[in-house]
């Protein structure tokens, strides 16, 4: 067991603490659900971002007024517009400048940018960088951008039950492109690509180790694979790593939307590729919403989405039973002085009622 125990905890409750302050400075400055959704279809940006903070609670109330706006948001349709893109990537690969470089482009085509910039937040502390508008300093200047940074503890949410909300969010608010970008390779990239209607990839060149260490998995949920950097005197390996990278996804199954993943250089500090990459992201959306996958992927991810709500609010609902909590906390120390293992004890806390 660990011997510092309360350290953490304090460090854990001082930023839900500050999650939770933030959550009430918002609700008391609109007056109800439906005024707070026509302040968001408006446009008000302050509004949206406090109502993205609420998708960060998991007090029932905030819950029950977040319910509200989204049910009054969804209403009107218009959605069919937006395109939802995931971006993610190995550490150090460049996702905040090229997501800055490609947001511009965006900008300058008519197009309205919503970041939901996923931080990394410590497993000590529970405390997130939120570093993003630093990182993208341009892009957050640009009015036709909106960057919002997000915690991924899931003290405060997590990505896997907020990050759909907030993107409903944007969209109601008129955003009509919606890039998602993750910590890096790893569990929050799938519940990424459930919330997306296309999933890029970045790589640096010289990837054969990256590719030998990288998961599977990940390269088959890739739409498109960018290998940025691409330029100087790396540009020979880049190409390089881009024939291995072919090489391997000949190897996979076929798409399911239709497409063969396609491997693309850019370079985002340079500007180069960008313009090519969005060219072929916009002929891969043509193709998926003529062959039907582009409706069909969002049906999918809606079912797989309510039934993580499902799971995650029944929990929630328990824990807010004072008679649960005891049963949970008893379980509990049970497990830690070694009376039960992990599986009895879910189950010891799920299934049976009562002592």
């Amino acid at each position: 067991m660990d011997d510092h125990p309360s350290a953490k905890n304090r460090s854990k409750s001082a930023a839900q603490k500050a999650a939770k302050d933030r959550i009430v400075q918002a609700k008391s400055q609109s007056r109800d659900a439906h005024t707070w959704a026509e302040e968001i279809k408006n446009g008000n940006r302050v509004a949206l971002s406090r109502a993205i903070t609420l998708t960060e609670s998991n007090n029932y109330e905030d819950q029950a007024l977040l319910d509200q706006i989204l049910q009054t948001i969804s209403i009107e349709k218009g959605n069919e517009l937006s395109l939802r893109i995931g971006i993610t990537g190995v550490p150090g690969v460049g996702k905040s400048t090229f997501i800055e470089s490609y947001g511009l482009l965006l900008a300058k085509l008519g197009h309205r940018i919503a970041v939901l910039a996923v931080d990394p937040s410590s497993e000590k502390t529970g405390g997130s960088i939120l570093g993003d508008k630093t990182r993208m300093e341009k892009l957050a200047k640009d009015r036709h951008a909106f960057i919002r940074p997000s915690p991924t503890a899931s003290a405060l949410g997590g990505i896997a039950r907020g990050t759909h909300e907030a993107i409903l969010l944007c969209e109601a608010a008129g955003f009509d492109r919606i890039i998602i970008e993750t910590v890096g390779v790893g569990q929050s990239e799938i519940a990424v690509r459930q919330c997306s209607d296309a999933f890029i990839l970045l790589m640096l060149p010289g990837g054969g180790d990256e590719l030998q260490g990288i998961k599977r998995g990940i390269m088959e949920m890739a739409d498109v694979l960018l290998i940025n950097k691409s330029d100087g005197n790396g540009i020979t390996l880049a190409r390089e790593t881009a024939a291995q990278y072919m090489q391997a996804l000949h190897l996979f199954p076929p798409n399911s939307a239709g497409h063969a993943v396609d491997v693309q250089l850019i370079s985002a500090l340079e500007n180069n590729g960008v313009k090519e990459f969005e060219e072929h992201l916009s002929s891969l959306v043509k193709l998926w919403k003529s062959n039907g996958a582009f409706d069909n992927q969002r049906m999918q991810q809606a079912k797989k989405l309510y039934e993580q709500h499902v799971q995650d609010l029944s929990l929630l609902k328990r824990w807010s039973d004072p008679d649960e909590q005891k049963r949970w906390n008893d379980t509990l120390a049970a497990l830690e002085t070694k009376r039960i293992n992990p599986f009895s004890a879910a189950r010891n806390w799920i299934w049976k009622k009562g002592t």
